[in-house]
C-alpha cells in the first residue's frame, strides 16, 4: 500500500485515524502497531516475518545491553552490540545483495552460481538502519532500553515512515513513543503537510516521471543532446518531488498521531556546493552515516589521509545502500571524488566569489547533481555513459536541432518533447526553491493574523484544493511509482 493510492486515502487512513481518536490512550500504541502490520502486509504478506524478526531481535539486544550494564559487564555489552550490528547487516545483505554478489562473482571468475532471485522486502534498508541505531544508542547510553515490546514494535513498524523513511532514530521520538497527547492544531498541521506532499508526488513527480519514461523508451541511437537534457531534468525533478513528497506525507502523518519526525529535505537544489547539497538532501541518511560510521571511523580527527579513507568508505557504502548494482556504487564514488575536490581546494575558491555571483555556484553544483542522477537512474552503466556522452557532445546537440526530414527528424522529436515537458520543468525548477514557500507565507501573513498553533484559512483552502486535484489525477491515471521503494 502506498500513500498516493485511493485505498489508503479513502479507506485505510480514515478508518485508522477515527479508531485511534476513539480508543483509550493506553491501547493506542498497540492499535498503531497492529494497523502498521496491516499496512505492510497489504503488499508484503511474506516478508512481514523479516520485519518482525528484526523487531524482536533488537528489542532483545536492547534489553540485554541494559541488563549487562546494570551488572557492569562491559565486555558482554559490547558482544551484544556486535551481534546486533552483524545480525542486522547479515539480514540486509542476504535479501538485498545476495544476487548482486553472486552475479559479480560469476562475471569475475566465470563460475555459474545460481541466483537466489529473492524479492526485496519493501523498506528493509530503512527499518534495518532504525533498529540498528537503537541498539547502538542504548550501548552508548543515549537512550534507555525500551521494556515494552509493543511500544518498540510500534516504533519499528510505524506505517507513516516504514516504507521509505525518513530514517527515524529511536532517540528522536523516545518520549513520544511512551506518551503523546491529543492536539487538534498539530493534527491540522499534519494533514496540511500531508496534502502538500501528496500534491508534490502526484501532480509534479508523476508528471515529470511520465516524460522521463517516454524518453527512456527511445533507443539510445536516436537520442540527441536536447532529449537527454529533458530526460535528465525530468528525472531530477521526479526524484526530488517523489522522495521529498513522501517525506512530507510521512512527517504530516506522524504529526497527526502525535510524533515529530526529523526533516529530510531542505531545498537541496538551491545548494552552492556538493557539500551543502548533501547537508540538504536525504538529511536523515546523511546524519545516520555521519553518526554511526564516519565519526566512529575517526571522521576528520586523524589527519587528511585518514579523512579521505573515511570518506571513501562512507560514500562507497552510501551508494551501495541505495541499490544492489554497480551504478549505485559508482554514483557514491562519483560524489566521493566531488567532495574530495571541494575539501582540498574548491570550497576555498568558491569562498572568494563575490556575493552577487553566487548563482554561478548553484548552476555548477546542479550541473554535477544532474549528471549524477543520470548515473543513478541507469543500472546499465554503458547506457548511462551514452547518455552522459550525448549530453556533453556538440554534435549530439546539433543533431537535436536538425529539422531535415520534416516530422520524422530529430529536431521535430526534440521540439515535441520540449513542448510536452516545458511546463513541468518550469514548475519543478520553481517549486524546488524556497520561493513558493516564502510567497505563500507572505500572503498568509497579509491575509490573516493567527497564532502559532493554528492553521490558517488559506492553508485549509490550499489543502482541500490540492487533495481534490490529486484524487482526480489518481482516479484518471495509473502511472504512480515510488522511486525509493526499491531501496
Amino acid at each position: 500500500m502506498v500513500f498516493s493510492s485511493m485505498v489508503f486515502l479513502t479507506i485505510f487512513f480514515p478508518i485508522v485515524f477515527m479508531i485511534y481518536l476513539l480508543i483509550p490512550k493506553r491501547v493506542r500504541n498497540l492499535f498503531l502497531f497492529l494497523a502498521s502490520l496491516v499496512f505492510y502486509t497489504w503488499g508484503e504478506p511474506v516478508y512481514i516475518f523479516v520485519m518482525l524478526f528484526s523487531t524482536v531481535f533488537d528489542y532483545v539486544n536492547g534489553r540485554l545491553i541494559g541488563f549487562f550494564r546494570s551488572k557492569d559487564k562491559n565486555k558482554s555489552e559490547k558482544a551484544v552490540l556486535v551481534v546486533s550490528v552483524v545480525g542486522n547487516l547479515a539480514i540486509l545483505g542476504f535479501f538485498k545483495y545476495s544476487d548482486f554478489f553472486l552475479t559479480t562473482i560469476n562475471h569475475l571468475t566465470g563460475s555459474s552460481f545460481e541466483l537466489l532471485n529473492l524479492a526485496l522486502p519493501v523498506g528493509i534498508s530503512f527499518y534495518t538502519f532504525q533498529t540498528m541505531s537503537y541498539t547502538i544508542d542504548v550501548y552508548r547510553g543515549e537512550v534507555k532500553p525500551q521494556h515494552n515490546i509493543i511500544n518498540f514494535g510500534m516504533y519499528v513498524c510505524l506505517f507513516p515512515q516504514l516504507i521509505a523513511g525518513p530514517i527515524v532514530r529511536y532517540k528522536d521520538i523516545a518520549e513520544e513513543v511512551d506518551s503523546r497527547r491529543f492536539n487538534p492544531p498539530e493534527i491540522a498541521k499534519g494533514l496540511y503537510r500531508f496534502t502538500i506532499g501528496l500534491a508534490k508526488k502526484v501532480l509534479i513527480a508523476n508528471t515529470a516521471g511520465a516524460v522521463y519514461k517516454d524518453i527512456a523508451a527511445i533507443h539510445t541511437e536516436n537520442l540527441t543532446g536536447p532529449l537527454v537534457l529533458i530526460s535528465a531534468l525530468c528525472y531530477t525533478i521526479q526524484i526530488y518531488f517523489d522522495f521529498s513528497g513522501y517525506s512530507d506525507m510521512a512527517i504530516g502523518l506522524g504529526r497527526v498521531f502525535g510524533f515529530h519526525f526529523p526533516e529530510n529535505f531542505n531545498y537541496p537544489y538551491m545548494s552552492r556546493s556538493i557539500t551543502e547539497f548533501w547537508r540538504r538532501w536525504h538529511i536523515t541518511l546523511g546524519t545516520w552515516f555521519r553518526e554511526y560510521l564516519y565519526i566512529p571511523l575517526g571522521g576528520n580527527r586523524k589527519g587528511l589521509a585518514r579523512q579521505i579513507l573515511n570518506l571513501l568508505i562512507v560514500w562507497s557504502l552510501t551508494g551501495l545502500w541505495h541499490g544492489a548494482a554497480w551504478n549505485f556504487v559508482l554514483w557514491g564514488l562519483y560524489y566521493f571524488v566531488l567532495l574530495f575536490i571541494e575539501k582540498c581546494f574548491m570550497l576555498k575558491v568558491w569562498e572568494k566569489l563575490p556575493k552577487n555571483l553566487e548563482f554561478i555556484r548553484v548552476i555548477v553544483t546542479m550541473f554535477f547533481v544532474v549528471c549524477g542522477w543520470i548515473l543513478f537512474s541507469h543500472t546499465d552503466i554503458n547506457e548511462a555513459l551514452i547518455y552522459l556522452r550525448k549530453l556533453l557532445s556538440p554534435s549530439s546537440w546539433a543533431a537535436g536541432f536538425n529539422f531535415a526530414g520534416e516530422h520524422t527528424s530529430p529536431g521535430y522529436q526534440t521540439l515535441y518533447m520540449w513542448r510536452s515537458s516545458i511546463i513541468v520543468i518550469i514548475v519543478g525548477m520553481f517549486g524546488a526553491t524556497s520561493l513558493p514557500h516564502r510567497i505563500f507565507e507572505w500572503v498568509d501573513r497579509k491575509s490573516e493574523r493567527r497564532g502559532e498553533k493554528q492553521i490558517s484559512d488559506l492553508q485549509m483552502i490550499t489543502s482541500v484544493v490540492l487533495l481534490f486535484m490529486s484524487i482526480l489525477i489518481l482516479i484518471s491515471e495509473s502511472f504512480n511509482p515510488f522511486l525509493y521503494f526499491r531501496f
